[in-house]
């Protein structure tokens, strides 16, 4: 088969639970096979076990780095997209908080597509890219949407060699299809046309 985010291909990497990985030769992302997705309606219902509670101090500290990030880019004149929000959008609840404007989207809890048929100075991802089934499209489509200079937040655990896939947490949330490599980030940004890319322990900033 070949890789859902550069189409090259690929080879068995993994198999364990019941569920097989291969490992793209081009961009070194490792990816769940098709065939052990779970159905639309068992998704959102892992979705739903989720506790996304935007009072949740633990949560607000989880998407820190994002926030303090766009605090500091941003002044409240900008507009943004928080793409994949969920049950809680805390990060754009904290950003409101703050006098921002933040659009929501998300297929399941906000399917309101309109907001897409708008640009944003920025874009939050947060722990969305690795449920992406066509990441490579997403990316694109994000990158439309980003005005010039505009700036895509994202937050994943990335692989890399020296995880032990085995006993790697990440894996484990069956609707987890894709894991990113610093390698695949930087095919996206060639690939979207980003201008730059950085990658921080808890925070990757694509700019257009």
């Amino acid at each position: 088969m070949h890789c859902i985010l550069c189409t090259a291909p690929t080879k068995a990497f993994y198999s364990i639970n019941s569920r097989e990985y291969v490992e793209c030769h081009n961009c070194g992302g490792i990816q769940l096979t098709p065939d052990f997705y779970i159905k639309p309606n068992a998704e959102k219902a892992r979705y739903l076990t989720h506790n996304n509670d935007v009072k949740d101090p633990r949560y607000q500290k989880f998407v820190l780095p994002i926030t303090s990030r766009i605090l500091k880019d941003f002044s409240t004149k900008n507009k943004g997209l928080d793409y994949g929000c969920g049950t809680g959008p805390v990060a754009a609840t904290e950003l409101e908080k703050r006098g921002f404007e933040v659009a929501l989207y998300d297929p399941f809890f906000h399917p309101y597509t309109t907001v897409l048929n708008k640009t944003y100075d920025f874009i939050i991802c947060c722990e969305v890219m690795e449920h992406f089934f066509l990441p490579a499209q997403e990316f694109n489509n994000l990158a439309e949407k980003l005005n010039p200079g505009g700036k895509l937040y994202c937050k994943t655990s990335l692989y890399s060699p020296a995880i032990n896939f085995k006993k790697w947490y990440y894996k484990d949330d069956p609707t987890h299809v894709f894991f990113y490599t610093e390698k695949s980030l930087q095919w996206i940004k060639n690939h979207s046309k980003f201008s730059r890319l950085e990658i921080h322990p808890n925070l990757i900033v694509f700019t257009k």
